[in-house]
């Protein structure tokens, strides 16, 4: 009997066997790796030139605490920084501020000022270090802070390396942290991609991000349109602002998730690279290679991350991995095993390092550029991911862009559709998830979880009126009130922020002179 149709999680038909006549139209075989449209990856000879950036996210308690775990990552053998940030600081909060009570340092590090930023990296010089800031409605503070870090340590803003997510519009559609409303953010934003042009050159100066978008429950081909029709936003509005394309397209970046559909997975990878270097060439006449280059960094998928039986994660947290690398990132972070309980352990996040580590340096997977180029159902999976992309990227403009989409809730109701059929296909059943709804125990096998220590509350509060009492609070105000000026006219508002930072005025003061300025976003504003 024949078999019944399967499809994969983006709905493409998924045939019992593919052949040369099903991928006769697929150019992507045609060229080669660093070759436009970049297909095959984003440089010629990918990770035998250089491995990717095994960069762990972490972030939990002080700044003291955190500059010890990332001690601990480096010294075994992490190759970049990455930094989570407590809600607190996430939504431009103070940690003496009521709306912080309770969430000080729990999901991240708390960062109030300027001396906390200096206790994060103590000890890290960051002449070498590349650092990722998973930031965004605060991004301009943070992003200052740790400029006036290097400035400390002697380091010229022009050596600065790393990335600052800095995506507020996919905090409208899928996360939900933005403070200001969607213009006055996007001012933000292009003012960060006029000051790097001119001081941060090696510096990314935002991370386009699908991987909360698939978080919140899209499927692969959603999680390629609506994150490369945010791009195409970004790039009109730093466009409107007097940029130039080569200016700032170069130092855009990516960031998306890798779940288990390991074929899935490269297939998407490949496609974004595909449909964003011609969006880029053909769409808005970038003239630089580096503009036409998707280079992105990639996280395995939080959200499948179980509870039950945990040690299935590390299997998991593997094969997405192994997509990511297989599908060209240029920088990687692997979830720990445990991060369904809570914040990751020392030995869960070693562990989860080492995964990296052994497909980098044990699988053979390095040795060439893009091995499953060639395969039949990969130019295949290849060419449908990009071709149903590309439907919901032209349904986006005619609605009137990314901008739009935010406003009238389009993402929002899209992406809910596609999770609320995920978890009817998971109830029923029909998708497997081991430990879960198959092979499953009555035994909770539950590991040791990390706590933060409610003290640490406390402590840094303590720390945070210390400081305000030993500043010079008159420069602070004279800060501010510049900031207030710029913010209210159309000066740079980098300039100002990076000034106030330097004095120590804190995250929460100068998020309440934006909240001044521009008021606070509420869906349905």
């Amino acid at each position: 009997m024949p078999s019944s149709k399967k499809v994969n999680s983006s709905g493409i038909e998924i045939p019992p066997v593919v052949s040369a006549d099903d991928v006769a139209q697929a150019e992507a075989t045609c060229s080669r790796p660093g070759e436009y449209p970049f297909t095959r990856g984003v440089y010629p000879d990918m990770y035998r030139g250089r491995l990717w950036t095994m960069r762990q996210y972490a972030g939990f308690g002080t700044a003291a605490e955190t500059n010890q775990r990332f001690k601990y990552l480096l010294e075994r053998g992490q190759t970049g920084l990455s930094v989570a940030f407590d809600l607190a600081t996430q939504i431009g909060y103070d940690s003496d501020h009521p709306m912080a009570q309770g969430e000080v340092g729990r999901t991240g590090v708390a960062i109030d000022s300027l001396h906390d930023m200096e206790l994060l990296f103590d000890g890290i010089p960051l002449d070498k270090a590349s650092t990722s800031m998973t930031i965004n409605s605060t991004a301009v503070v943070l992003l200052a802070m740790y400029i006036a870090v290097g400035k400390k340590q002697g380091v010229p803003t022009e050596q600065l390396m790393g990335t600052v997510q800095n995506d507020i519009l996919k905090e409208f559609i899928a996360r939900g942290t933005h403070i200001f409303p969607p213009q006055p953010s996007m001012r933000i934003i292009t003012d960060i991609f006029a000051y790097a042009r001119d001081h941060l050159p090696k510096y990314n100066t935002i991370s386009i991000s699908g991987y909360h978008i698939r978080e919140a429950g899209s499927t692969a081909v959603q999680e390629v349109a609506f994150t490369l029709s945010v791009g195409i936003a970004y790039c009109e509005a730093a466009l409107k602002a007097g940029l130039e394309i080569d200016q700032f397209a170069p130092r855009l970046s990516f960031f998306f998730a890798a779940h288990s559909d390991l074929f899935e997975e490269v297939a998407k990878f490949r496609a974004a690279r595909t449909i964003w270097a011609r969006t880029m060439k053909e769409r808005f006449g970038a003239a630089n290679e580096k503009s036409m280059l998707l280079r992105f960094h990639a996280q395995t998928g939080g959200s499948t991350l179980t509870a039950q039986q945990p040690e299935n994660n590390i299997v998991r947290t593997t094969v997405q991995a192994l997509a990511a690398a297989l599908g060209g990132t240029q920088s990687l972070h692997t979830n720990s095993f445990d991060e369904a309980l809570g914040l990751p352990t020392e030995r869960a996040a070693e562990i989860a390092l080492r995964t990296q580590q052994v497909l980098a340096y044990e699988s053979g997977i390095t040795g060439t550029a893009d091995p499953l180029a060639g395969s039949y159902y990969m130019e295949y999976l290849t060419r449908e991911l990009e071709q149903q992309a590309l439907k919901i990227m032209d349904e986006i403009d005619r609605r009137g862009g990314a901008v739009r989409c935010v406003e009238s809730g389009y993402y929002r109701d899209e992406i809910a559709r596609a999770a609320y059929e995920y978890q009817k296909q998971i109830e029923s059943g029909d998708r497997t998830v081991i430990g879960v709804n198959r092979f499953t125990t009555d035994q909770a096998d539950i590991p040791n979880v990390l706590k933060v220590d409610p003290k640490l509350e406390k402590q840094q509060r303590d720390q945070l009126q210390k400081m305000k009492s030993e500043r010079d609070n008159g420069r602070v105000r004279e800060c501010l009130q510049r900031l207030r000026d710029d913010a209210v006219g159309a000066d740079n508002v980098v300039y100002p922020v990076i000034e106030a930072v330097e004095n120590y005025a804190t995250v929460g003061e100068i998020s309440d002179v934006f909240r001044e300025v521009w008021g606070e976003y509420h869906e349905g504003n």
